[in-house]
């Protein structure tokens, strides 16, 4: 049944909808006028989104309003934007507001869309669509077979896959439920404030602000060794190509905005296909170059100028053909790591969904993401490792021969890695500033122009500190699985389940005669605490169960991959693997 009133509707509830566009002297108007006896006066937007007098029961009664409002806005534009051709998509992608442009085109429709047009333009960015959602993986994510073989990597990797495609459909489906203009969601924490409580939102704002952090110190880390081995001819000093590295990463954080990158994102996929027939192309023709993982893991030395042959496993290799940890149970785990960066998208799903016009329509861009990934890299790995062997590196592009493709699958690696470098950045420093700075203190709004000065101030400050931790660790693959292992697989997989098993428990455990009467702003409940959750599992049981069991299975993966990710990083040290906090290029020719 819809909460919108319809025409045959004549009822309270249609001044309860005006109330939606309206501002806070409207909404006192009302108020005192009795037009809206009794409606508490609170904060709606973006400074209500963590009131905690707000209830479960009140988030999703509005949720569900926002949702059909968002279907007939979403039929509205399409019918005002279509027929325009081509040139006029290319026009409204880059409009600040194409909706509103279309209106103004359309005189017809003026008037009657001015309430819902204000509140609409508060929330989104009508220009953001689901393109954005394309997949951006790091290079390292087709090294699977190298760590555990084709049998078990392959199996593995289609699991996960079917297991990301999961966690991707939980947050959305938590997502559409508590999401609305009077209390948006807007980071991976939200949801966790309104069905945990702050504690746990502060934690996990926290450790997802630690995972950007780190996740673009491994991005530099990667660029750094890729420009270092493009200009291994000249020998250029190490630590400058990290300098180079760091350059162009803060002139990216510039941009303040998600809006425009689903064209972007888009290129980047089709930049990565280019890439991947380089690669195979070079893999069966030409074989391995040694050097990048010879160099940066515990494969025997010698073998950067005396290659032993290539050999593959159906299983995990013996410990003289592991890169990254001689212990093969370990080295599994180590595998695992590195897959979930194919995957790890997830962390951003609550960041792009705040900003679509129709977040309803994102399990389309999500299960075309998933598959598009599954099926390409499953191929990809197990094509490249038959060729490579041992060597297939990390960053596979650095193992290329000859020459001039390695140059090319180099540069063209480099343009896809910023671009991601610049995502994780975005919505790291966008959660460190809005949950730590504006929340704790008191730093003004990002859309300001104080906001914007300081984003500007403030992101070399995080690039600069990511760059002094990527240039510190010893061995690239190890922290690529160490970042993996603890946070990735976490935030992919168990932490999408706690967030969803929390919403269904919540869900269900309502008492008939129990909810939130929007004429009085009042919710009513008839119990609480610890019987009320306990009541809604049972009531859940068949959905509630499996979540639980995935959520644990998640957590599990995650402590064997640390552990194994660990031990990876005390074998580089105790082997005196180099830091990069060097002059010497690993890469030199000369």
């Amino acid at each position: 049944m819809s909460m919108l009133p319809g025409l045959a509707v004549a009822t309270a509830p249609t001044e309860q909808m005006r109330e939606l566009g309206a501002d806070e002297d409207d909404v006192r108007k009302m108020s005192i006028a009795g037009t809206h006896p009794g409606v508490r006066q609170r904060l709606w937007g973006l400074e209500a989104r963590l009131d905690p007098t707000v209830t479960f029961e009140e988030f999703t009664y509005w949720a569900k309003v926002e949702r059909e409002m968002e279907q007939e806005e979403s039929a509205r534009y399409k019918s005002l934007t279509s027929g325009q051709g081509f040139m006029g998509v290319i026009k409204n992608y880059f409009t600040s507001n194409a909706y509103e442009d279309a209106k103004v085109r359309d005189a017809t429709h003026a008037s009657e869309d001015r309430d819902q047009g204000i509140q609409w333009s508060e929330k989104k960015s009508p220009d953001t669509e689901e393109g954005a959602l394309s997949p951006i993986a790091p290079a390292g994510t087709h090294d699977f077979d190298a760590d555990d073989g084709y049998g078990l990597g392959a199996g593995i990797f289609l699991l996960m896959g079917l297991a990301a495609g999961a966690s991707g459909w939980m947050i959305w489906y938590v997502f559409l439920g508590l999401d609305s203009s009077r209390y948006p969601v807007l980071s991976f924490g939200d949801p966790f404030f309104r069905l945990y409580g702050p504690k746990i939102r502060h934690f996990i704002n926290f450790t997802q602000a630690l995972q950007m952090f780190l996740t673009v110190a491994v991005v530099l880390l990667g660029q750094t060794g890729i420009i270092a081995q493009l200009a291994g001819s000249v020998n250029l000093c190490f630590i400058v190509c990290g300098i180079i590295s760091l350059v162009v990463s803060i002139a990216s954080g510039y941009m303040r905005s998600l809006k425009h990158l689903g064209w972007f994102c888009n290129s980047a996929v089709w930049i990565n296909i280019v890439s991947f027939i380089i690669v195979c192309a070079a893999a069966a023709k030409y074989g391995p170059d040694p050097t990048a993982a010879v160099q940066t893991g515990i494969l025997n030395k010698d073998w950067v100028t005396n290659p032993a042959p290539v050999k593959t496993f159906a299983n995990a290799p013996p410990p003289e053909y592991q890169q990254s940890n001689a212990d093969p149970f370990a080295a599994k785990f180590n595998g695992i790591n590195s897959m979930v960066y194919a995957y790890s998208g997830a962390i951003m799903f609550v960041a792009f969904l705040s900003e679509m016009r129709h977040p309803m329509d994102f399990w389309k861009a999500m299960l075309v993401a998933q598959a598009f990934i599954t099926g390409v890299y499953i191929f990809f790995g197990a094509f490249v490792y038959s060729f490579y062997g041992q060597y297939a590196y990390v960053s596979i592009t650095q193992s290329v021969k000859p020459l001039n493709l390695q140059v090319v699958g180099n540069v063209l690696s480099l343009i896809t890695g910023w671009l991601a470098v610049f995502l994780y950045f975005n919505v790291g420093m966008k959660t460190v500033y809005l949950e730590v700075g504006q929340e704790l203190f008191n730093l003004p709004a990002i859309t300001t122009r104080k906001g914007k000065y300081l984003w500007w101030a403030l992101g070399p400050v995080y690039w600069i500190i990511a760059f002094v931790i990527s240039m510190s660790i010893p061995q690239f693959s190890a922290f690529t699985n160490f970042v993996g292992g603890l946070f990735s697989l976490n935030f992919t997989y168990s932490l999408s389940g706690v967030m969803c098993l929390g919403y269904k428990i919540q869900q269900a455990a309502k008492l008939p005669g129990e909810g939130f009467d929007p004429a009085t702003g009042e919710t009513t409940r008839l119990d609480g605490g610890y019987k009320r959750w306990v009541r809604g599992f049972r009531k859940s049981w068949k959905l509630s169960i499996p979540i639980l069991i995935f959520t644990g299975c998640g957590f599990a993966a995650s402590g064997m991959g640390t552990w194994a990710a660990i031990l990876a990083l005390e074998e580089a040290f105790s082997q005196s693997v180099l830091t990069s906090w060097t002059c010497t290029n690993p890469y030199y020719t000369g």
